[in-house]
Order: structure tokens, then C-alpha cells, then sequence
């Protein structure tokens, strides 16, 4: 992927960042550079199935690295000399896969505990051309025959990571496109409804350096400063996807994974297709865990989690962004997300199958608000401390009722702000309609949380930037966002219907559901928390988790 020039002006790396795009792609690498790429069959694996791995170099051979990517990385599988091949890469792989062809396989041994396997490919220099290596990754799932109901002293310690591996897909731009921007399209310059999962994960999403910034701005801004993405500049200026802050292993997941390995937990890990093919998978687990920035879903992903629910199971959700339904196809490789696009060319409208539509889950042809599952929805909140949205808020969230047992051993007060020096409140956040009684927020009857949901923290979101300093021309946001909500949930987006809707919020939330139970921290960001050693952010953590797997296994 080749870097912008440094010697542009900050005006012109805001803009080149902001509106181009600069997906990797053979014909775009590094020339001084061998290339190498890889991609695994398939996102995740049971203990002895095969994993195969396509990988297309302009060297003669590559090596390859298996390494568990744990607290403590393990090298698992080493071979050197592996024989190379520059394959040929369709203009439209990123819908359609690369079609690579299989240049090493392996069978999972099983003594290879559940984890996120690291996949290293490595060429050595030769004739005029540098060395260079890529990351991709797989899951190793727990075998099928965990006990469904194993005894108490078994499950104490056994908590799910569900991996957020449906928004990783959406956001990967390698090869062209992804559901947000990209080459498809009759102009070839639109993002793809149609997504392939058989392609590389793009730079940043499975290996980051430690000083990448996260998206949520580290520091508020200048007065009368306009809005800067430094992590879109940083990517531009230093040859990584666009897109590697938004979404991923790298920035978010893995975050909590180490943190649950270093507290203790005995952690198993699964892919979001994990869930929607095979529902009975979160019966084996007390605890079920959603991390990060988790905004695509399918509707049977959203069944397989009420009914663990219902059955007693316990969701830990520290994770903002609730979003779109998407549908999966051949065995989770395709994914279908229409978007903004849907009422228009989604094929179910207008079918028996209209309800599967990929638009907003709070869509009146969808009618399943994403409240109703995890207690908030995605179109009361949004962005926070990024850009002209809310770029100088708390940071944190303003705590409503600190003697929630969430908050045992904090020391939090009433009005206190949990995480404002980590700044776990952001980027996109989830929220609810809301009335004020005696000082504390609790949900509107037409809010759709599930009966007794408790507001425990608040702060403001927004859906638009806006701001005197704001110039709608070279903002990232705009008014798209705010425009296409208003339509949806008023049917209109003129200005009255913009200003009913822009103004939002972001919450923590816990309800009983049937004989289970839901704690909701509704931000992307819960993880920079952890990531910064916050010994607040880490103590909810502990209580709701410590809480869930004693409770949960009863």
C-alpha cells in the first residue's frame, strides 16, 4: 500500500484523508516491496478440522507463523520454504473473493486451546526487492463436546468471547470495498451491499503498533478549531486501511482477551458466524461476552442470544453500536448488507421475507428494535469525541445510580464520570428515549427497553457535526447519518425532523430478561479502559463478569 507525502499541509492530509480511499490491492503495494498476502478458508475452526491457507507472493517461496495471539503469544507452527505463486485477483474480490489458490494446509491439533491464531507470512529480500510480511488470523472455537450443562465448579471460570468478526467484515476495505465507501458500483467509486469473507484482513486489523491512535480524540480540541481525524491521518501517512480504527481484532477485541487471560478468566472465543449457524453454542457458557465496536447482526444471531436469555444465561455487553441487519450465505463466507440502499434495491422488500431486510433494525418493514435485545438502540445514540461530534465531552460516563451492584468497590458517587481519563465513552455509542424524574433518567414509554431496564450512566451523543467551527464541505460525518434516521423513524428529513432527531445519548443499562440477565456498558470504547489500566473501568468489569459466571452457572 503506498503512503501520502509528507510534505503535504495539514489542510491537504485532513482532506486526502477524510474523502479518498486507499485500499490494498496488488496493483497499489509498495513496488520496492515483494508482496505477500494471505487468507484462511474460513473465519474460525472446531479443534481437527483443516485450515487452509490461500496466499498469492511475487516470491518464489514464503514462510509461514502460527502464533496464539494471547496475554502471552505462543509460536504454534512454524514452516519455512513454502513454495510462492503470484495468483491473479479479480477487479471484484472484495464481493466475490480472490479465488487464490491453497498454498499450505494443517489440521487443528486438539490440544490447541480456543484462541485468535495470528497467521505470519514472511518473504525474504531477493534481487531489488525488500523484504515484507502479512497478518491475517483464525479462530480456534471450544470443541462441540463442551457439556451443554456442565456442573457449577466447572462453568465459575468459563466465559464466551463472541468476536465481533461481522463488523470486521464490513469494514474491511482490502481489495477495493467494504459496506461503507469503495470501487463498486456502475462509476466503480460505491460501497458493496455484497461482501466476501475469502479475501486478506487489511493492514491494522489483526497487528497495530501500540501508538496508533484510537478514533476518539486524545486530547480536546483548540477553541474554534475545525474537526481532524488523526487516525485517518495516521493511516494515510503511514499504509494502513483506512478503516483499521473502526473495526477489528487489533483495536478492539483483543483488547479484552488479554485483559480476561491476565484477570484469570478461562476464555473461549467464537465468531459471530459461530453464533448464527449454530445457536446451542452459548448454552455451554454462564457468561457470554460482546466487546468492542459490534454494529452487524443477523436475525439469527439476535434469536440465538434472547433465548440464552431466556434460559438463564447472563450477556456482558461492553460494546457501542447496534445497528444494521445483515444476512449471511454460503455458509457465512457472503455477507449482504444494503445499507442506506436497501428500500431500493434490497430483493425481500416486498416479499414474505421483508423482515430479513438489511436496513436499520429500527425500520418499520425490519420492526425489531435492537432494544428489545440488548436494552438500547443504536438511533437514540451514535458518535461521540470524534470530529465536530461532541469532541469535548466527559470522556467518561456520568454515573446515575452509583449503588448498583456494577459499582461495588468503585467509590463512585452520584454525577461522578466512570472512565473520563481513558476515555471509554465513545466513538459510537448506544442510547434510549429517556424522562428525568428526581434527578435520574429512566426509560420512555416508547423507548422499546425491555420491561424493569435500569439507566445506570448517561452522556450526550449526536448524530450530526455540527458547531461554528464546522464546515459541512470538510466534515467526515455530514448530515447523512441524521438525514437517513430521521427518515426512517419519522418518515421525513426536513429540518424540523433533523432537529428532533440529531440531539441523542449514549448509556449503561442492566435488565432481567426471563431467567437471565443483560448488563449493557452501549460504547465502543469500553476497551481503551482496559487497554489503560483504568482500576475503575476495570473493577466493573470484574463485578459484572465475577457476578455473571457465579450466577449464570447456578
Amino acid at each position: 500500500m503506498s503512503k501520502a507525502p509528507r510534505e503535504m499541509t495539514a489542510q491537504e492530509l485532513h482532506r486526502a484523508a477524510v474523502f479518498s480511499i486507499w485500499p490494498e490491492r496488488p496493483e497499489s503495494a509498495d513496488p520496492t516491496r515483494h508482496q505477500v498476502w494471505a487468507y484462511c478458508d474460513r473465519l474460525s475452526y472446531a479443534p481437527g478440522e483443516i485450515v487452509r491457507v490461500h496466499v498469492s507472493t511475487t516470491a518464489e517461496s514464503f514462510d509461514l507463523e502460527v502464533t496464539r495471539d494471547g496475554a502471552r503469544p505462543e509460536i504454534v507452527l512454524s514452516r519455512e520454504g513454502l513454495r510462492g505463486h503470484a495468483a491473479e485477483t479479480p477487479p471484484d474480490c472484495s464481493v466475490k473473493g480472490c479465488g487464490w489458490p491453497v498454498a499450505f494446509e494443517f489440521a487443528l491439533p486438539a490440544g490447541w486451546p480456543s484462541a485468535v491464531y495470528r497467521l505470519t507470512t514472511r518473504v525474504a529480500a531477493s534481487g531489488n526487492l525488500r523484504a515484507n510480511e502479512h497478518h491475517h488470523l483464525f479462530i480456534l472455537r471450544p470443541p462441540r463436546n463442551l457439556p451443554r450443562k456442565p456442573d457449577t465448579a466447572a462453568r465459575q471460570k468459563r466465559l464466551l468471547l463472541v468476536a465481533a468478526t461481522a463488523t470486521w467484515t464490513a469494514y474491511n476495505d482490502w481489495g477495493g470495498s467494504n459496506h461503507y465507501e469503495g470501487i463498486t458500483g456502475p462509476n466503480g467509486d460505491l460501497f458493496s451491499p455484497v461482501l466476501s469473507t475469502q479475501r486478506p484482513w487489511a493492514k491494522g486489523f489483526v497487528v497495530l503498533p501500540i501508538n496508533a491512535p484510537r478514533v476518539t480524540l486524545s486530547e480536546p480540541p483548540a477553541p474554534l478549531a475545525p474537526p481532524r481525524y488523526p487516525h485517518m491521518e495516521w493511516a494515510l501517512l503511514n499504509g494502513y486501511s483506512k478503516k483499521y480504527a473502526s473495526a477489528g481484532w487489533a483495536s478492539y477485541d483483543r483488547h479484552f482477551a488479554h485483559w480476561a487471560e491476565r484477570q484469570g478468566y478461562a476464555l473461549d472465543i467464537c465468531s459471530q458466524t459461530d453464533l448464527h449457524l449454530d445457536a446451542d453454542l452459548l448454552q455451554r457458557y454462564a457468561c457470554v461476552a460482546f466487546i468492542g465496536h459490534c454494529e452487524y447482526w443477523s436475525w439469527q444471531m439476535r434469536d440465538a442470544v434472547e433465548a440464552y436469555v431466556e434460559g438463564g444465561g447472563r450477556v456482558a455487553r461492553f460494546a457501542g453500536n447496534f445497528c444494521w441487519q445483515i444476512r449471511l450465505e454460503d455458509e457465512g463466507r457472503t455477507q449482504i448488507c444494503y445499507k442506506y440502499r436497501a428500500p431500493q434495491e434490497d430483493p425481500v422488500y416486498g416479499t414474505d421475507r421483508q423482515h430479513f431486510a438489511t436496513n436499520l433494525w429500527e425500520a418499520p418493514e425490519v420492526g425489531r428494535p435492537g432494544a428489545s435485545t440488548f436494552g438500547l438502540n443504536t438511533t437514540s445514540g451514535i458518535y461521540v469525541g470524534w470530529g465536530g461530534a461532541v469532541p469535548r465531552g466527559s470522556g467518561g460516563f456520568p454515573i446515575y445510580r452509583p449503588d448498583h451492584w456494577a459499582f461495588k468497590g468503585t467509590g463512585l458517587y452520584y454525577g461522578d464520570v466512570l472512565g473520563a481519563q481513558s476515555r471509554i465513552f465513545g466513538y459510537e455509542v448506544d442510547g434510549l428515549a429517556y424522562e428525568m424524574r428526581n434527578g435520574q433518567p429512566y426509560p420512555a414509554a416508547n423507548s422499546g427497553a425491555p420491561a424493569g431496564t435500569q439507566i445506570l450512566a448517561m452522556g450526550q451523543a449526536s448524530l450530526v457535526e455540527e458547531g461554528e467551527s464546522v464546515d459541512f464541505n470538510d466534515v467526515f460525518i455530514g448530515h447523512l447519518d441524521v438525514a437517513f434516521i430521521a427518515r426512517t423513524l419519522l418518515g421525513r428529513d426536513d429540518a424540523d425532523a433533523i432537529e428532533r432527531t440529531k440531539r441523542t445519548n449514549g448509556m449503561m443499562v442492566n435488565f432481567a430478561r426471563g431467567r437471565g440477565e443483560v448488563f449493557h456498558a452501549g460504547s465502543c470504547e469500553w476497551v481503551a479502559g482496559l487497554l489503560r489500566r483504568d482500576p475503575m473501568v476495570e473493577r466493573v468489569t470484574r463485578n459484572v463478569i465475577d457476578k455473571y459466571l457465579e450466577d449464570g452457572a447456578a
